[in-house]
């Protein structure tokens, strides 16, 4: 009866890594730069988080309040529509070598399409 009750658990636990691993599968893909740049400029947020599933952390950019001031331009112009910038980061998902990915990789929105794609190993 023993035996059974291990038998079983073992069998359990092999389905279960098994779907984790086909989970995982698609989060786990590594990219080289071109590839990465070449499937990601200008897509939407919806398209980046299919393939990418979701980031690690999110930031939303935020306009200083003197900032009119410092650039000599004029944002409170009623007429024209707001932006929204918002930051992705993902982390180890793009080679820059066979062996070495970028510790993290940054993705910035405009308006939800991607308008800047940088990758950073000293944060």
């Amino acid at each position: 009866m023993t035996f059974n009750v291990f038998k079983k658990l073992g069998l359990g636990l092999t389905i279960a890594l098994f779907t984790f691993a086909g989970l995982a599968s698609a989060a786990d893909k590594t990219y080289t730069e071109n590839e990465f740049l070449n499937n990601f400029s200008g897509k939407s947020k919806a398209k980046v988080m299919e393939k990418l599933g979701k980031p690690v952390k999110k930031q939303v950019g935020v306009r200083p309040s003197n900032a009119g001031k410092v650039t000599g331009k004029n944002f409170d112009n009623k007429k024209s529509k707001p932006i929204k910038v918002e930051m992705w980061y993902y982390k180890d998902i793009v080679k820059y070598d066979p062996k070495r990915t970028y510790k993290e990789v940054e993705i910035t929105y405009v308006n939800d399409r991607v308008s800047e794609i940088a990758f950073f190993n000293n944060r």
